[in-house]
């Protein structure tokens, strides 16, 4: 048995709105029927505004993320210049977000973490992330160090797996799970669909969590069950993430809410296998926003009621889609909210190139 103690967020300082954004995209791209595309789909995203470390997306000249060349287009940054701006930005919000978890664990301090699972699709580095974090924390030079790197909007599941596993093998370890995603480095001037659709939900957040087989002593927390994922038949070409020379390009079919709504039942039980006992013993659903689509599908197909699904609905309107750190923010909003119930059954989904999709199940358990 694993628990998670705590779970800390943190975005940028930079916020723009959904409107902000949307004039932004209309003043780069210059293709009319483009347009008419980029209105709808920011107008019907369900986001209200979305968090950036980069401070120019609407700068005239040289100081833009996107300067202008001398005949007026804009040009893009270089998928190393890109990076350039990770390297110098992940790490203080990785820092931070990893110092906030350890800070709000009861009964666990920077001393007594065992291993570190860094969690990003959107940077690379080495010495990375993680060296940071031992640093700042004062964590022991022994602590066993983990990257998963490029694996999209799961990532954080098996994270969340291998934490479990080895709080199973060592009841000493106690894990830190930092998940760091930049995705508006790779905001990109294209009239491609999927193009347009990535540039209006991506988001910068990170997240962290503790997790060990000691039961917290915090009034509200997270017991780990099962966590499991699996690939949907004939989808590979669905949902895709690729490095291009001016930045990560997705692929992102517009048919993936569709493919989504259509299997999700059975590959929920295909993956979960005898720890499935069906939609009805879930009291909540933690989904992971990758976009309104994909959230309304799920909804339907499981024949929830919007309460069920309404923290996914809010991280999306008030974040946006921040890859892997999402579903952490998601599972944070449902464990502050007011609730009367000690006890509430919680099973999270989040879905990758491939198609993955994974899921866990988790009880949340508050003191009365």
């Amino acid at each position: 048995m694993a628990f998670i103690h705590t779970i800390e967020t943190l975005v940028p300082k930079h916020c723009y709105s959904q409107a902000e954004a949307e004039e932004a995209m209309m003043r780069f791209t210059r293709d009319t029927k483009a347009h008419r595309y980029i209105g709808a789909i920011y107008k019907e995203s369900g986001i209200l505004k979305r968090y950036s470390v980069v401070p120019n997306f609407n700068a005239i000249g040289d100081t833009s993320f996107f300067p202008k060349w001398d005949n007026g287009l804009p040009s893009e940054p270089s998928t190393g210049a890109r990076n350039d701006i990770f390297i110098r930005e992940a790490e203080p919000l990785a820092v931070d977000v990893a110092r906030a978890a350890v800070d709000g664990c009861r009964g666990i301090e920077s001393a007594d973490i065992t291993h570190l699972i860094t969690v990003s699709c959107t940077g690379f580095y080495n010495p990375g992330l993680d060296i940071a974090i031992m640093r700042a924390l004062n964590l022991r030079g022994t602590v066993w160090r983990y990257h998963l790197g490029f694996m999209g909007c799961y990532g954080a599941f098996p994270a969340m797996s291998m934490a479990a596993q080895f709080c199973a093998a060592d009841s000493s370890a106690r894990v830190l799970v930092v998940c760091v995603e930049l995705c508006s480095l790779h905001l990109q001037i294209s009239s491609e669909m999927d193009v347009l659709v990535a540039n209006a939900v991506f988001a910068d957040g990170a997240a962290a969590a503790i997790i060990s087989a000691v039961p917290p002593v915090s009034p509200a927390f997270f017991e780990l069950g099962a966590i499991a994922n699996v690939l949907v038949p004939n989808s590979e070409g669905e949902m895709a993430w690729r490095i291009g020379d001016n930045g990560f390009s997705i692929l992102l079919s517009k048919y993936v809410p569709r493919i989504i709504g259509a299997n999700i039942r059975p590959v929920i039980a295909s993956a979960l296998g005898v720890d499935w006992h069906g939609v009805e013993s879930v009291d909540t659903w933690a989904v992971h926003p990758g976009g309104k689509s994909i959230l309304d599908k799920v909804e339907e197909s499981l024949g929830l009621v919007s309460s069920q699904i309404a923290a996914s609905r809010e991280v999306l309107r008030q974040y946006g889609n921040m890859s892997s750190a999402t579903i952490l923010f998601v599972l944070k909003e449902i464990l502050e909210r007011q609730s009367d119930s000690e006890r509430e059954e919680v099973c999270a989904l989040a879905f990758g190139p491939g198609l993955t999709v994974a899921c866990g199940m988790l009880t949340a358990r508050r003191e009365r």
